[in-house]
């Protein structure tokens, strides 16, 4: 039992929560124990035939970007038959930015994103996410577990060795960041979706990430609620923390609110660049996005 805040706390048990908190507490716990969790569909190897799985290699050179990776394989098997799902994949996303990750269903991008969190392990390529990282789910409901707004921002806080005082700032400043503190004392359940969201993003936040990883953070929100997160994110990579946000998106409007994009399809990152260029070439090839 920790105390956060004045409240007694019991620590994330998943046997008591279920697997769909798996993947919350792989995005939470540090990176080198995250590592040792395998993903819930196995990758294989690019020889099928090999009986090793590999491990996720993290790029050792220094880089000026948050989040990067090359030629980034995945593979599944699927009635014995070697299935790929991303096919050599590369990106780069550079600190104090918000990028978009988006392109027709079912081409890859939210296991692109799990692989950026350590969530699921590549069959091939490198990977370098600067730490600590968050990933933030498509629902809610999945992440913000407390009872009260101000013990779910604190909850993550418990591995830390932090005096209250410290606790309650970090929490307050995290709030205040994505416009939620007047919520400090509100219960969950009187939130909308969007406010959720905001408050899953302030957890990550107090615990000072330095990469957002956002998986359609909007899917089920109205537009109010919608702009509502749209501008957290922004005012947080707007920040002097440099914070990088990489979002998953299959809305085309939420693009001019980014400062890049990475187009996928198929399991392909077919393009990456300034908005411009990324809207111009989907202006010529928008009657493929579905």
């Amino acid at each position: 039992m920790i105390s956060l805040c004045g409240l007694a706390v019991c620590p994330l048990n998943l046997s008591d929560y279920g697997n769909k908190f798996l993947m919350m507490a792989c995005a939470t716990i540090p990176c080198h124990v995250r590592a040792s969790f395998s993903a819930d569909v196995p990758s294989l190897p690019a020889d099928p035939t090999s009986h090793k799985l590999p491990r996720q290699r993290q790029c050792s050179i220094p880089s000026s970007f948050s989040i990067e990776a090359h030629n980034l394989s995945f593979n599944i098997s699927r009635h014995n038959k070697f299935v790929p799902i991303l096919k050599n994949c590369s990106l780069q996303v550079p600190p104090g930015q918000l990028w978009m990750l988006l392109g027709p269903n079912g081409c890859g991008k939210s296991t692109l994103l799990k692989i950026l969190a350590g969530v699921l392990h590549p069959s091939d390529g490198t990977v370098n996410v600067n730490r600590p990282n968050s990933f933030v789910f498509q629902n809610p409901d999945h992440q913000v577990v407390m009872p009260t707004v101000e013990a779910d921002v604190a909850f993550g806080l418990g591995k830390f060795s932090l005096g209250s005082d410290e606790v309650r700032c970090r929490v307050a400043k995290a709030l205040e960041a994505v416009g939620m503190i007047e919520y400090l004392q509100s219960p969950v359940q009187t939130l909308s979706g969007g406010q959720k969201q905001r408050v899953a993003i302030a957890g990550a936040l107090a615990e000072a990430c330095k990469v957002l990883l956002l998986d359609e953070l909007t899917t089920f929100l109205d537009e109010n609620d919608q702009m509502g997160v749209i501008n957290a994110v922004k005012k947080c990579v707007r920040g002097p923390e440099q914070v990088a946000a990489l979002w998953v998106t299959h809305r085309l409007e939420e693009l001019k609110y980014a400062d890049g994009a990475v187009y996928m399809e198929d399991g392909r990152v077919i393009m990456q660049g300034d908005i411009a260029s990324v809207s111009h070439f989907l202006n010529r090839t928008c009657k493929f996005y579905i």
